[in-house]
């Protein structure tokens, strides 16, 4: 079984409320794009991609850049060597807003507010697939306009799938609901 992390379809009509009903800030799929005007030029959003290998947690020693065609489709790809991210981390990278980044060791971490990756990505392309691996533990998580645009999002969805290579189970972690609409629209991924 495959479970994508998702808005439970009745928050498309309504904004997501705390316990006590309070009204929670939420953004609108549109702002993927907006907010990556905020690189006049491609190269800046590159730095963004790249400061991310050098931050302090991440402790990567190495960073690839290729170009390659998927589907007839020009793809950039962003690889290093660092350190990995487990369901959480990765949940709160392709959050807005969010960064616990901390100096290590007298080394600085570049980004400070939790927007690098959204905004140079987006500047980059309208979908990013991340991959990452943590010890035994692989998730997949996924940031796209085009998602976003077919499903009809009124919020920005993250869908998030987390597998565990010593009991080759996918499984997901503080997930919200999905729908088989949704889940269908998504490529699939056969595991055997």
């Amino acid at each position: 079984v495959l479970l994508f992390c998702l808005l439970p379809h009745a928050l498309d009509k309504m904004a997501a409320q705390t316990e006590k009903g309070i009204p929670l800030s939420s953004l609108c799929p549109k702002f993927l794009h907006t907010n990556s005007t905020s690189h006049t030029w491609p190269f800046s959003a590159i730095a963004e991609l790249i400061d991310n290998a050098y931050d302090p947690d991440v402790n990567a020693q190495q960073l690839w850049i290729d170009k390659t065609l998927i589907r007839d489709k020009e793809c950039l790809i962003f690889m290093d060597n660092g350190n990995g991210m487990n369901w959480d981390k990765m949940h709160k990278m392709l959050s807005f807003g969010f960064s616990d980044k901390q100096t290590i060791n007298g080394h600085v971490p570049v980004g400070l507010y939790g927007n690098g990756f959204k905004s140079g990505s987006m500047r980059l392309g309208k979908d990013a697939i991340v991959f990452t691996k943590n010890g035994t533990t692989m998730c997949v998580g996924l940031l796209s306009q085009s998602y976003l645009e077919n499903i009809k999002a009124k919020q920005i969805v993250l869908p998030i799938i987390t597998y565990c290579q010593k009991s080759h189970i996918l499984f997901k972690y503080k997930c919200n609901l999905y729908t088989e609409k949704n889940v269908k629209l998504l490529p699939y991924v056969c595991l055997g």
